[in-house]
Parts: C-alpha cells; structure tokens; sequence
C-alpha cells in the first residue's frame, strides 16, 4: 500500500467520525415533551392542536387533554384551539400543564339573526355574518355586489350586466322548480317584498352599498323560523350603520367616500373587416353580381360603434355622533354608472336617518330608521350587441342621401319598397331580412325607468326591571315603492318605421309590517 492510498484512507475514516459525531449529537438534541392542556375552568381541552413552532410536527391532544411528542431541546411550543387564545411555551422535559383562556374578541363577536343579536358561539344553525373588513370594495351600485363570491353556498350572478341591473341569488340552490326561489331580504328588522317594481330589480337595489354595516345569511330552518315559509330559500338579514357616543359624549363627525371608475369591453367577437369582406363577396359571387354591386366603401367597425370607454362615480356623505345623549346617523349618496353600451345609463339619490335612544338606563332601546332613494336608468337595446356582429362594414353608420334622413333618421339601413304598406308617405321601408344598423338600435329607441322608494322602521326592546334576562322585542315598519317604466321607439326606428310607437307600465305598492316576540335568556 502507497502513501496515497493510506492518506486518502484515513481522510474517509475522519470524514466518518466527524459525520457520526453530529448525527449523534443531533439525535441527543431531541426530547419527548409530554403535557396536559386544559382551560380556565380546569376541564382538559379535547383536540387542541400542540405544534413544534416553525415546522409541521405536531400532535392533537387526546379525550384527557394528554399529548406526548418529540421535539427539539430548545424548541417553542404552540398551543392553539378555537375560540381560545393560543399559548407558546418553552419545550421542558418536566411534564407540562398548560392553561389556554378564552378569546373574549371572538366569542362576543355579535351575530343578528331573526329572533334578534346573539353571541356567535351562542348561535345555533347555518348562521353566516359578513363584516365591513370583509367585503368587497371599489364601486358597487347594489347592495348583493358587496356580498359576491363570500358565502359558502350563497350563489349571487348579475342579471345581464346592465348598469344598476339586479342580480340572482341562491342560497343553497333552489327549493323548487316552479315557484320562486329568492331569498326572503330582511333589512334593520323589516321583512322587504321580493316583488320589485320598474327600476327596482329587488329589494337590494334601494340600499345605498356605502350604509350598510353587516350582511348576514341564514341557511338552515333552525335560524330562519321565526319568518316561517317566506324563508323557505334562506333568509338575507341586512343591518345598516348607525351612530355611537364617544365615551358618552355628543361628538359629531363628517366623512365622505367617494370613486371614480373606468371600464370598456375587453374583448370583442372576431369578425371580417371591411376589405375582408368585399374579397369574400368577389370571389363567392363575382364582381358583376348585385351581391358586390351592394357594398359600399367605408370601413366600419360596427362593434366599435356601439361601445364607449363608460365612466362611473359614487360620492356619499355621512354625519354620526350624538345629539345630546341620542345617537344618531345621516347619510346622503349620489351614483352615476354608465354603461359599456352606449345610451346604457344608472342614475340614483339616497337618503338615510337612523336614531338609537335608549332610557332607563339602558332597559329600553329604540331604534328608528328612515331611508329614501329615487333612481333613473336608461336601457341599451341589447340586440345591438348581435347585430354588431351580422351588419355590412362596407357600409357607414349613417347613411348618405335623402332616403336615409327622410325614412330613418339618417341612419343607413337596408331598405325595400314600402308600397305594401298603403300609405303615400312611407315609399321605402326597411328589409326585415337584412340585421339593422346597431347604433339606431340604441340611439332610435328611449328605454327609461323611473323609482322611488321610502322605507321606514321603528324598533322598541324593552328590559323587564324586576327580571331582565326576559325582554319584549317590537319592530314595525313600511315600505313604499312607485315605479315607471316608458319606452318610446322613434317612426325612424328599424324594427317600428311607420308611426313609431310609446308605451309605459307603472306599478304603485306598500307594505306594511309589525311584528313582536318575548325572549328569556339566562345569563351565566
């Protein structure tokens, strides 16, 4: 054997030695801890989750509160289970008790729910409670846009995309084929008619996003009894923001909030352009054929036509405070959206009051809310939207010579000989076989809605004296609502070109509501 060999020989023998000296070392740097968790009561804490901080080892604890695991020497253990606060501690080999107290901040967390607020470790049922922090932000006209893709099993889609249009709400899928499966909207205690009028998809529509201060959804029978079959589909409680008295003092405050938002189509239906087009007329039916004969020169793209970029802002302002020893909240909100689709307009002001005295040193509580709001939109034609994609680009959007102004409002169209139709002043009509031009769609038809609404509620809980875990709740309320809908299509209209038509629908309706309960709840 060479020097070299017994070298390197003896380099390998030390690398050995150095490498079982470590793992021996780390191996020795493992101990077992064991412990027992239990809470303030000292009952033990079944499942409480004990994890070596920083890895994935851990152990949950046993029906006792017992746990036995392995870790580092120097390691920090977390213990942690709901609705406690959690506890770190340093790895002993001394057996360990741990004590977890309660996390006051989530176990008073107040949930409403039809029979009133309760804690929401005392709640019972599918109770789902969406706070401020929670929803979603930027500019939302309605109510159900605050809400969107945050509750399990509450389905919320947009009803066409309109400006200030409502959308569809499911609260575990529907419970029925035939009847109607919207859930029954509750708001500050007043049971809303799902029965909408012109302008006013639902009841949400009316409520001003900026005053609402919690959304809370009851799934399951057990929460939604006291409504009775009106919550056969789920029930929507919605409670809106109030006023306070900072450490007992009449403080007057003033916010405003306020967005501004762009938004434009992001994409549009591939089609041929104008040069395109005409090379496919050529070669399919000849440059001699009326087909191609028919084509104009313009380019036009028909789809740009009939969108915009569509600018939309939201400014509200609110006071809260005290006046004197009541509490006490105005608002007022401005929303104008407009559409992608040209002419496509939401308008809407609302108004709100809420006063929340209490007497008696807090055994009676009273609480009034008044909320107005009126609303104007205008609706796109949306058939505009397919004709964009079927119109001739070789053709303007307005059409040039005395037959287009005299019979369509200058707009080009297709056109036919109008001696069908028995009338010396109509000599040219439209072709009902050729797609319209999408942009009289929209600027020859006057598609408006008009709504007002006052909904107002009076709430009164009073504490006995001589018993106060029994208290008397009553809440009556009403709702009133008018709306109009007009829609007015121009004689020079493509689809109604010989007098034009006018139509409108309205529909007036109140409702009125009272409803009172007693409530025994034992304080521990």
């Amino acid at each position: 054997m060479n020097k070299k060999e017994r070298f390197s020989r003896k380099r390998s023998i030390c690398l050995l030695l150095v490498a079982l000296f470590f793992a021996a070392g780390g191996y020795a740097q493992k101990i077992t801890v064991k412990g027992t968790v239990v809470d303030e009561m000292n009952e033990p804490v079944i499942g409480a989750n004990v994890v070596e901080k920083g890895t994935i080892n851990g152990i949950i604890t046993d029906l006792d509160g017992h746990f036995t695991l392995s870790v580092d020497e120097k390691a920090v253990i977390v213990v942690s289970y709901i609705g406690y606060k959690p506890q770190e501690v340093n790895a002993t080999k001394d057996p360990m008790r741990i004590i977890l107290r309660e996390d006051s901040k989530m176990l008073e967390e107040v949930v409403v729910i039809g029979y009133g607020s309760v804690k929401k470790d005392d709640a019972t049922g599918s109770v789902t409670a969406i706070k401020p922090d929670k929803m979603n932000r930027g500019l939302t006209t309605n109510a159900q846009d605050l809400m969107a893709g945050k509750i399990a099993g509450v389905n919320v889609v947009s009803s066409g995309g309109t400006p200030g249009g409502g959308a569809t709400i499911r609260i575990r899928g529907g419970s029925s084929l035939n009847a109607n499966n919207d859930p029954l909207i509750v708001i500050d205690g007043l049971a809303m008619d799902n029965d909408g009028v012109k302008g006013l998809s639902n009841p949400l529509s009316m409520v001003n996003p900026n005053d609402i201060e919690t959304f809370t959804v009851l799934k399951d029978a057990s929460a939604t009894a006291i409504y009775g079959s009106r919550a056969s589909n789920g029930v929507i409680i919605i409670t809106t923001k109030k006023g306070a008295l900072e450490g007992g003092k009449s403080k007057v405050r003033i916010t405003y909030d306020g967005n501004v938002s762009m938004s434009n189509a992001k994409d549009k239906i591939e089609v041929m352009n104008a040069d395109e087009y005409r090379a496919r007329i050529k070669q399919q039916y000849g440059e001699s054929s009326d087909a191609y004969k028919a084509l104009g020169n313009a380019n036009t793209d028909w789809q740009k036509e009939i969108y915009r970029v569509a600018f939309s802002t939201d400014h509200n302002i609110s006071m809260y405070g005290g006046l004197g020893t009541t509490p006490f909240r105005v608002s007022i909100g401005y929303t104008n959206q407009n559409g992608i689709l040209k002419t496509s307009n939401f308008e809407r002001y609302t108004a709100s009051l809420n006063l929340s005295p209490s007497f008696f040193d807090g055994m009676l509580k009273l609480n009034g809310n008044l909320k107005g709001m009126y609303a104007q939109s205008r609706f796109a034609d949306a058939g505009a939207v397919g004709t964009a994609t079927r119109m001739d680009p070789t053709h303007p959007v307005m059409g040039e010579g005395e037959i287009y102004s005299k019979y369509f409002g200058g707009y080009f169209q297709w056109t036919n000989d109008g001696k069908a139709l028995n009338d010396p002043t109509w000599t040219v009509t439209n072709n009902s076989l050729a797609p319209a031009n999408p942009v009289s769609l929209l600027e020859l038809k006057n598609d408006r809605s008009k709504s007002k609404s006052l909904v107002g509620n009076l709430e009164v809980d009073y504490k006995f004296h001589f018993l106060p875990d029994l208290r008397i709740h009553a809440n009556g309320g009403m709702d009133l609502s008018t709306g109009k809908q007009t829609t007015d299509v121009s004689p020079y209209s493509f689809t109604n070109n010989y007098y034009g038509s006018y139509g409108f629908e309205e529909i007036d309706k109140y409702n009125l509501s009272f409803n009172t309960y007693l409530q025994y709840v034992k304080s521990a």
